[in-house]
């Protein structure tokens, strides 16, 4: 057996530009400034920069950045807003901890994003917004859901966690939208030492409102004077710092995945019992996850192989929304969204990050290649 294979190596990264961080962690400790200050301000006109947006808003979490920018669009009680089944819990239960209710919609088999053609028949009076998710690092058909947004007066709530720097006809994810999200939690593409998050936009009112919104409604201008009711949503100096340098390396450690996952699409692509990611027309793939499919009846003999062999996996996600016990009140049943179901028991995601090594993804190909074959008699 061959050494024990990271599904994601945070300390190889860390080891690579452990002088910038140190560095960066030094000069906050030295500042006693760990709330606010400069470092969040650059960093956030960095990211602004990065988005090409006018505006960037820290916060503390991207489930934060997802549930400000409801309440910065006045989102509650009585009102639906439109999303994927197919997605981490916090896409669709900030739309409930605003008192509205999720309504979801089923996935492309092919992306595993929100499919826009089954949009329009969810759409009511009662329809406020869309949250489509950028899921795996590909962003979702923008095109399509815009127009849409449009025809009905819909906001557009983008949650790109799993997807900065990601494009669509050249433009950036979280760019296209009302607001758009991101996630700096530790194991995303461009991760804090905590938690952290990201509102962009290009529209000076919801800009300010969330920045209202993250800080106790507290305002800019008078010291102990609360405009609106906020919560306490910052994120902290030190993250920032942190973030800053990382962010100077995002484009090459994008480069980077897509090359590994290349590699992996080059050599897994060729077996018919395995699907491999698939890249739509007009996007880049910044590749969170490199998220394979195989037949439900053999993804756990799989799974448990290769961990016998070293080799990490992680299913992203074994259990849809609508079935989860927490979204049971919604009354949805099991069938009611096959696609997202399907993928539920189908997807695989394997190790990839910039510092994974040729020697160790050569072994996690060859090993899947024995598994299939002895299971499909290859």
């Amino acid at each position: 057996m061959a050494n024990k294979i990271k599904f994601l190596d945070l300390s190889s990264q860390y080891k690579s530009i452990k002088k910038e961080i140190d560095k960066a962690i030094k000069r906050v400790l030295e500042s006693n400034q760990f709330i606010g200050g400069d470092e969040v301000k650059e960093f956030e006109k960095e990211i602004a920069k990065f988005c090409s947006t006018k505006y960037a808003l820290s916060v503390n979490s991207g489930t934060d950045a997802l549930f400000l920018s409801l309440k910065a669009l006045g989102i509650g009680l009585r009102d639906e807003v439109i999303t994927t089944p197919f997605t981490f819990i916090s896409t669709a239960e900030v739309i409930a901890n605003c008192n509205a209710k999720p309504v979801f919609v089923d996935i492309d088999p092919k992306t595993f994003n929100i499919n826009p053609l089954k949009i329009e028949e969810k759409i009511n009076k009662k329809t406020k917004a869309i949250i489509p998710v950028h899921l795996f690092g590909q962003m979702a058909d923008m095109t399509r859901i815009m127009r849409i947004a449009r025809k009905y007066g819909l906001y557009v709530i983008e949650d790109a966690a799993q997807a900065i720097g990601a494009e669509y006809k050249n433009k950036k994810a979280g760019t296209f939208s009302d607001l758009g999200c991101f996630s700096f939690f530790p194991s995303k593409n461009l991760g804090g030492y905590g938690d952290g998050g990201m509102v962009v936009s290009n529209n000076e009112e919801l800009a300010e409102k969330i920045r209202l919104l993250k800080n106790h409604g507290s305002s800019p201008k008078e010291k102990y004077l609360n405009l609106i009711l906020g919560t306490n949503s910052r994120l902290d100096t030190i993250q920032a710092a942190i973030l800053r340098v990382k962010l100077k390396h995002l484009e090459e450690w994008s480069k980077a995945r897509a090359k590994k996952a290349g590699l992996y699409t080059n050599q897994l692509g060729k077996l018919k019992e395995l699907i491999t990611p698939s890249i739509a027309s007009g996007r880049t793939h910044i590749f969170h996850q490199y998220t394979v499919r195989v037949n439900k009846q053999v993804r756990n003999k799989l799974v448990s192989y290769l961990n016998k062999q070293g080799i990490p996996t992680m299913i992203y996600y074994p259990v849809p929304l609508h079935l989860q016990p927490a979204f049971k009140y919604l009354g949805y049943k099991k069938g009611d969204f096959p696609e997202a179901e399907k993928a539920s028991e189908e997807v695989i995601s394997l190790p990839i990050y910039p510092e994974l090594n040729k020697n160790d993804q050569n072994f996690i190909i060859k090993k899947i290649r024995t598994c299939l074959a002895k299971e499909f008699l290859l």
